[in-house]
Order: structure tokens, then sequence, then C-alpha cells
């Protein structure tokens, strides 16, 4: 029987994030996720000492749709990337399983690469039930990751439509991957997760996929002037690339350090930050709110019979709402 690991102190904690013990910054990130309220305390803590020694890296977020290679194209970039001196880390928003709630894709299996790297660290974080598939503690996690000194943080998230603004909302830089070929490119502008992007990289350029990918990139490069701007310094561009082989991930990241350097410059970079700490407060107001309501014994009695009546269509979602804030107003009082 294996012994169970005795729990680091908070100085323990915190020594071993600053040193980059990969290790302890792994328990530090299992604390952030935990969902007692002795750990919650604790990461909260450790947060406040940290949060000094975080904000220099590039926060990329990577979306695309299921098949569209973001595994491997991150397992490349992140090799390019640490062969010019960086420290990645990826944080990996995973599906989760109805039944465990646990991560249900092999993540580091899927960067094999980067997965044995000194210098880079992988965290796969089961989405669990926060809305659009987002991991409910990413924020934190990316900021224990720049605490540990890790130049940059790659949020690769699950493509499937939901939770692409809430990353959005949390890095310097969203990166949307397409298809090439797909038969989107032109009706994809007008999904809201095209207008989110600061680049769209038409990915598995190579072999068979070359004439498509240049065919795709054409496309979305004539539908970007019609794309609004999402910031004033920045124009939405297009690259082609290939996570197999490399091509135009130099081009990319090149990009990337030009958004960079445009909205610094302009002071966005700073604004919009700062504009990300203040919506990461609300979403742990809504969060913390929500917990309070539930757990309220009146709540907590109510709900369940309440919930099935509205599943059953015999109480309209409105009235149950009404009846339940009543309650919970009544038990505050």
């Amino acid at each position: 029987m294996t012994a169970r690991r005795s729990r680091l102190s908070l100085d323990q904690l915190e020594r071993g994030v600053r040193a980059c013990d990969r290790g302890v910054l792994a328990r530090a990130v299992t604390l952030i996720e935990s969902r007692n309220a002795r750990d919650g305390e604790q990461a909260q803590h450790l947060l406040a000492r940290l949060l000094p020694a975080t904000g220099a890296a590039v926060r990329v977020g990577i979306t695309g749709v299921p098949g569209v290679g973001k595994s491997t194209f991150i397992d490349e970039l992140g090799m390019k990337l640490i062969a010019r001196g960086k420290r990645v880390a990826v944080l990996a928003i995973d599906p989760s399983s109805q039944v465990s709630g646990g991560s249900i894709l092999g993540d580091k299996t899927r960067m094999q690469r980067l997965s044995v790297e000194p210098s880079a660290f992988i965290r796969p974080s089961p989405s669990g039930l926060s809305p659009g598939g987002v991991a409910r503690r990413t924020r934190e996690t990316m900021l224990l990751c720049e605490a540990a000194g890790y130049d940059v943080v790659l949020v690769e998230t699950v493509g499937v439509g939901q939770g692409e603004t809430a990353v959005a909302d949390m890095v310097d830089f969203f990166l949307v991957l397409v298809l090439p070929g797909a038969g989107d490119e032109l009706q994809g502008i007008k999904k809201g997760v095209f207008e989110l992007a600061d680049a769209l990289a038409v990915n598995k350029a190579d072999g068979d996929g070359a004439i498509r990918a240049r065919t795709a990139l054409s496309d979305l490069k004539s539908a970007l002037r019609y794309l609004p701007r999402r910031r004033a310094s920045w124009q939405t561009r297009a690259v082609a690339v290939s996570g197999m082989t490399g091509l135009g991930l130099d081009e990319l990241w090149g990009v990337i350090e030009e958004h960079r350097a445009a909205l610094s410059a302009s002071g966005e970079l700073a604004t919009m930050r700062a504009e990300q700490q203040r919506s990461w407060m609300w979403s742990l107001i809504r969060e913390r709110l929500e917990q309070a309501f539930r757990d309220q014994p009146a709540i907590a009695a109510a709900l369940p019979a309440l919930e099935r009546a509205v599943q059953a269509g015999t109480v309209p979602p409105t009235a149950a709402a009404d009846q339940l804030l009543a309650a919970f107003r009544a038990s505050r009082s």
C-alpha cells in the first residue's frame, strides 16, 4: 500500500513553485483545483504570496474544432520555443467524464516530446461542470506557472464551440486553428469565435493538404477585411502552418511577438489585463454566490423537487427561480 503524501506547508509550496520544482507545482495546481474549503483557503494564501512574481509570461489561448490537430501543433510549437530558450507551460482543458468527472483524454501522450522536456510543464485540467468546458481554476493555474518562471503559457481549449470567450478573456493572444478545405472558411468568419481571434492559422498545410491550405488561407485573408477589429492597434492575421513539419510556426510566433509589441506600445495590453482581473473577480463572486445559495438548508431541501418539476414542465423556470430566491432571502433575514 502506498503511503499518503504529507501535506505541504504554505512556505514549502511557495518555495517549491518559485524554484520551479515541477512536483511541487503540480501539487500546488491540485490544491488550486480542490473544492475542499481548507484547501481553498490555503490556495488563496499561496496565490497572494506569489502574485508579485506573475504577469511576465506571454499568454496564448489556442482553440479549434476536434481533429484540427491542436495537440500536435502545440507539441511542435512548444519544442520550437524551448529551442529558443523559452520555458513553456501547457494548460490542456479536457472534456470530462460525466461519470467520474476526470479528464478522458491522455494529455501527456498527445504531446509526447513536450511531456518529457525539462523546460516544459503540461497540466491536464478536467473541465468538470464549469460553463463551456473551461476548467474552474485555469486562471489561478496560469498564475502559478508564471510564478514558477514559465515564459509562455499555452491554454488549449476543448474546441467544441463553448467556453472560447472565457479563454479569450484570460489570455493576451487568442489563436484559432482552422482545417484546410473544410468548406467553412468564409462561413466561419461569421461565427463568434472568429471575432475573438487575434490570428487564424490554417493547420495541416503539408502533404496532400498543402494546396487546400493555400486556398483556405487566401479565402481567409480576403474575408478578414470585413471582420471588425477586436483591438484598435491590431488587425487579425491569417497564416498557414503545419504541426507535423513545423512549417509556418516561426512566422506565427513572429505575429504573436508583433501583437504583444503593438499592444504594449498602445497601452492596450495593460488595459486588457486590468479588465481581465475585474472580469475574474466577478466570475469568482458569481461562483461563490451560487455556492452560498446552494448551501442554504432551505434551498437544499426545496431544490431537487423544483428541478424535477421544471424538467417535467409542471412548474415554469421563472416561478421556480422566484420561489427559490424568496426562500433564500427569508433564510438570510
